[in-house]
């Protein structure tokens, strides 16, 4: 018969049921005989990218990690979309009860939370002593292990918000307006915000993490983000009916306060699976902990990107609110300029410390060769770095008293607000 001639000849219906098994039979000894390759389809249970993952027939269904679900649909993830609605804040005037949670090791010190915030209750939970009052049942994961644990241990007696920190006061990775301070964070914080968004990420800075940071499937290395190579399988294990997302987003790094009806949208089981997860997988401490700072996200919103904008997020967050993103960029900006000046004044005390130095060891004709700095300079870039200071603590402080009025908070944030609304 010509070649023009030949068509496709329909399946009859009673072979589509083997061609499936067959379609399994291949996919399956496929990933049996490439198994020595690095691919993200090696994850169990892919879901969303093409495999198929039936429907178990059993009502009760016991995972991979010795969790008994009832829930089919709930093995190890769930559907978190219909749950998660907006909180409704307290009337205006009202206090909320906050509580603390913090992981620390025996030689970390976190006395300053009792000096700087006396009246906040306190869940702190030491991850390597087996005989503290309390402490996690596994020093894994970093974080994780205790803030799970923290969650299952009160899931029916929680506080309005629950605030989860690190326990070095000053990082990195705080806000830079709160001066990188842990306990300015906790003191400025809205309860307000976090009962209506029932899940806000502590940092404000997007840089790490937003708006894009960890990419599932990808398989070469970043030094910077170890984790992102296993967390496609890591996401097929914890949220088995969820498709893969392409990308993963939020400002790190792992600290977030949460409302008490938020917390408990979820089921106390899926907790109890999240920590068996963390206790038996063979991934260490380091990147199980990488794994889930970007997952809480996702865990609390059912949304895989959660990047609020700084300024809304300071605003709001924070009664931080500058007059709109230009003004809050422009705050930055000047820092930008002081830390340029700081520098110059730091290689202009430099070149003075080298000629002193070598006079001092009579190292005269090495002395009389080096660069001699400009006479005065200090004191002129003294003068700018402390004019500077004053304009970003002036702004600052217009900001903050900004922040004190409702209406703008809620301008910023993009909600609406009514007369005798609180924050």
């Amino acid at each position: 018969m010509p070649e023009s001639h030949i068509r496709a000849m329909p399946i009859p219906r009673r072979f589509a049921p083997l061609l499936g098994i067959a379609a399994f039979i291949v996919v399956f000894f496929y990933q049996q005989i490439s198994s020595d390759r690095p691919t993200w389809r090696d994850a169990p249970q892919v879901v969303g990218m093409g495999e198929v993952v039936p429907e178990p027939t059993k009502s009760t269904t016991t995972t991979s990690y010795g969790l008994e679900q009832t829930s089919t649909k709930n093995l190890g993830g769930w559907d978190p979309m219909p749950s998660f609605r907006p909180g409704k804040p307290k009337p205006p005037g009202s206090n909320y009860t906050r509580t603390l949670v913090m992981p620390r090791t025996s030689d970390e010190n976190v006395d300053w939370v009792d000096e700087e915030i006396p009246a906040i209750n306190k869940a702190i939970y030491v991850a390597d002593d087996p005989t503290a009052p309390l402490h996690p049942p596994k020093n894994k994961g970093h974080e994780v292990m205790t803030y799970l644990t923290y969650i299952i241990d009160n899931y029916d007696a929680l506080p309005d918000v629950s605030i989860f920190m690190h326990a070095h006061r000053y990082s990195w990775h705080n806000n830079d307006l709160h001066n990188h301070d842990a306990a300015e964070m906790i003191k400025m914080l809205s309860s307000e915000r976090v009962q209506r968004q029932g899940y806000m990420n502590m940092r404000c800075h997007w840089n790490p993490g937003c708006p894009e940071w960890v990419h599932p499937g990808v398989m070469e290395e970043d030094i910077n983000k170890q984790e992102e190579t296993m967390m496609a399988k890591a996401w097929s294990e914890l949220f088995p009916h969820e498709p893969i997302p392409r990308v993963l987003a939020v400002p790190c790094c792992a600290q977030f306060a949460l409302s008490r009806d938020r917390i408990r949208t979820i089921p106390l089981s899926t907790f109890n699976f999240y920590r068996n997860w963390l206790l038996k997988t063979e991934l260490n401490d380091y990147i199980s902990g990488r794994i889930w700072e970007y997952l809480w996200q996702f865990v609390f919103t059912g949304q895989s990107s959660v990047c609020p904008t700084q300024h809304a997020c300071y605003c709001d967050g924070y009664g931080i609110c500058f007059d709109g993103e230009a003004d809050f960029d422009k705050w930055f900006e000047i820092r930008y300029n002081r830390g340029q000046l700081l520098g110059q004044l730091a290689e202009w005390r430099a070149k003075v410390t080298a000629i002193e130095g070598a006079k001092d060891q009579g190292r005269l004709g090495e002395a009389a060769e080096l660069e001699v700095p400009e006479v005065g300079r200090d004191a002129q870039l003294e003068k700018e770095i402390e004019d500077l200071n004053w304009e970003l603590s002036h702004r600052r402080d217009m900001a903050v008293e900004r922040g004190r009025d409702p209406r703008v908070r809620a301008l910023h944030s993009g909600r609406e607000w009514k007369d005798g609304d609180g924050y």
